[in-house]
């Protein structure tokens, strides 16, 4: 969350500084909740970054300008200013998985049905959904092979031609649909 604000002016006499406080609340709920606090300067914008939200969920959010005096051995003076008007943010995730790496291939031995397995190595997002594979030959668009997210860092594909040679490459899906770019490809000839 950005906002932006002036600091109030340098007082004489007690030592005294600024703060702003933010406070933030789940829509739909009493419960409010402080999201942080910004030493108030010269400044016009100040940046504080609220990690105590979830995904997907709106948040009302208010500042204040807090006065802080320094009191000569007594606990120190906080003076809460007016709240500013309340902002909503939908915290909406649009941020890709990881690229997957790694990414290798191998084909089945002559006399074998023909299949060609992959193996790369698996992305470590918390939100991660599954794998998306991508074959094409040269010279030609990928297509995705797979209608559902592939569960695991390795797949088979068994609908391949002897004498063909095929490219593939990966992307990880998270479990709110947004797919990470995809991987370096690798090759393989079928026998």
């Amino acid at each position: 969350m950005t906002w932006t604000g002036e600091a109030p002016a340098e007082g004489s006499g007690a030592p005294v500084h600024y703060i702003y406080r933010v406070y933030r609340r789940p829509e739909d709920s009493a419960l409010r909740i402080l999201a942080g606090e910004v030493p108030a300067g010269s400044e016009r914008s100040y940046r504080l970054t609220d990690s105590g939200t979830e995904w997907e969920k709106t948040y009302e959010y208010r500042a204040e300008t807090v006065t802080v005096i320094a009191q000569e051995n007594k606990a120190q003076l906080q003076i809460e200013g007016d709240e500013t008007p309340e902002i909503k943010v939908f915290t909406n995730d649009v941020f890709p998985p990881a690229v997957p790496t790694g990414l290798q291939t191998v084909s089945s031995g002559p006399g074998q049905k023909t299949f060609i397995d992959l193996v790369w190595a698996p992305v470590s997002d918390i939100d991660l959904d599954g794998y998306n594979v991508y074959r094409h030959e040269e010279g030609e668009a990928a297509v995705k092979l797979n209608a559902e997210p592939v569960k695991t860092p390795a797949y088979r594909d068994a609908s391949v031609v002897s004498g063909k040679r095929y490219l593939y490459s990966v992307s990880a899906v998270d479990v709110r649909g947004n797919e990470s770019g995809r991987s370096e490809e690798a090759g393989e000839m079928v026998p």
